[in-house]
């Protein structure tokens, strides 16, 4: 390791061990090292722009949190979750069963675990802890874990992210996140199930058959939108980015004129807030551009994929560790950190071990995304203490069981990759 690497990774560990936000610290830490090595300090400006002029792909990214705003600020959420009770709210542990059922649904729409939380996650949980039928650390909990899912099942930020730093197809990778969601939420629902009879959660009322029409029909325009989504990405109408301006012209005029959800000061405080969280990502994304053009100046993804190959390591064993590596890092860092400044480090290794880099960023997402829930950093836990109230030490104690349902999930899907490939193979997009 060069004496500028070195002095980059303190400062960069500095900065973030102080609160720095990320972003910003490993933009400075660029710089000390563009400094002690003698280089232009405008390469910085110059690196960032290079890349995002060269990234059409990332205008998904704040389209998609458009999209998923306006949503939550419309009435969707809402029609949504009440198709979802009266789908499966009649089972034992039926609003639990809801919480993921809805997670499944809306994660066809935002790609987003963090607005899934904040937005029909916290609609929900009010609606779980109402006369006590559920309590907080319980609805919470499920709440977080189920919205893992958002970003696994189509659209989905971090996996634009990931087609970012791998170049692999965004169809081929939107197409493998389907069966790992639906696996995902598979076990999250029978764990519910499982903890439901243990601790005899009450039954809650069916809603009577005569009224399912009417609520489907309700909720049915809302529920178009993951078809229209992926119509326009398979059937060759739209790119994922054009589908992305898509889904968030359609959620706009459900708000706004189907449902007339949606004012026009509704919808300048959803463009306000957009705007900040699209910049907070881009600042991470520029940060990652340039700590990328450092990282291959010191050829380090070369190295590190000599090094594998030459111990002859098996590629199982080699998911296996970087998974694990994952998971530790996603306890304390944000999946777009760990999928911009991390995982290029292994793209090369991967390909010298013939591992399908498909297959590679699907398991990388959900791993970030359990990082999300695993105690004591993991931001959902914050973000549904923040817009709740509830303790977070009751979320914790409560999270665990989800959490290691999630983890067996995983397993599966390094173990069987057919599971993840399928859907792309039987699309064209993968060998």
């Amino acid at each position: 390791m060069s004496m500028e690497l070195a002095l980059c990774l303190i400062t960069l560990f500095g900065l973030a061990g102080i609160g720095t936000p990320i972003g910003y610290s490993i933009m400075l830490a660029s710089l000390v090292y563009l400094g002690m090595a003698g280089m232009d300090l405008a390469l910085t400006g110059e690196k960032i722009l290079q890349g995002l002029y060269k990234s059409f792909v990332l205008l998904a990214v704040p389209l998609f949190i458009v999209a998923a705003n306006i949503m939550n600020a419309g009435t969707i959420s809402e029609r949504l979750l009440n198709f979802c009770v009266a789908a499966v709210g009649r089972f034992r542990g039926g609003l639990g069963h809801v919480n993921v059922v809805a997670s499944l649904i809306f994660s066809g729409m935002s790609g987003s675990a963090v607005a899934d939380a904040a937005g029909i996650g916290k609609i929900i949980i009010e609606m779980m802890t109402k006369d006590g039928r559920y309590s907080g650390g319980y609805a919470a909990a499920i709440t977080a874990a189920s919205a893992t899912i958002g970003p696994i099942i189509p659209p989905s930020i971090p996996m634009v992210l990931y087609a970012l730093v791998s170049n692999a197809s965004i169809g081929a990778l939107f197409l493998a996140g389907i069966v790992p969601g639906l696996v995902m939420g598979a076990v999250l629902m029978a764990m519910n199930t499982y903890l439901a009879h243990k601790r005899g959660f009450a039954l809650e009322e069916p809603v009577p058959l005569r009224q399912l029409p009417k609520v489907t029909a309700n909720a049915f325009p809302a529920l178009l939108m993951p078809v229209i989504l992926l119509y326009g990405i398979y059937g060759g109408v739209t790119t994922p980015t054009e589908a992305a301006a898509v889904a968030a012209l359609y959620a706009l005029l459900l708000s706004g004129i189907f449902y007339r959800a949606l004012s026009l000061k509704g919808l300048y405080s959803i463009f306000v807030e957009s705007a900040r969280a699209s910049a907070s990502v881009g600042v991470v994304i520029g940060g990652a551009l340039i700590l990328n053009f450092i990282v291959v100046s010191e050829n380090i993804p070369g190295m590190v994929s000599a090094y594998l190959t030459g111990i002859d390591m098996h590629p199982l064993m080699f998911l296996l560790l970087i998974n694990v590596l994952i998971l530790l890092l996603g306890c304390v860092l944000d999946a777009t950190t760990i999928i911009l400044v991390i995982v290029p480090l292994f793209i090369p290794a991967c390909k010298a071990l013939g591992i399908d880099l498909v297959h590679f960023g699907v398991l990388v997402v959900v791993n970030s995304m359990i990082g999300l829930i695993t105690p004591p950093y993991g931001i959902l836990l914050f973000v549904i203490n923040a817009v709740t109230g509830i303790k977070l030490r009751d979320i914790i104690s409560e999270v665990w069981a989800f959490l290691g349902v999630l983890l067996l999930a995983l397993i599966v899907l390094i173990l069987f990759p057919d599971l993840v490939l399928f859907l792309p193979r039987l699309f064209g997009y993968a060998g």
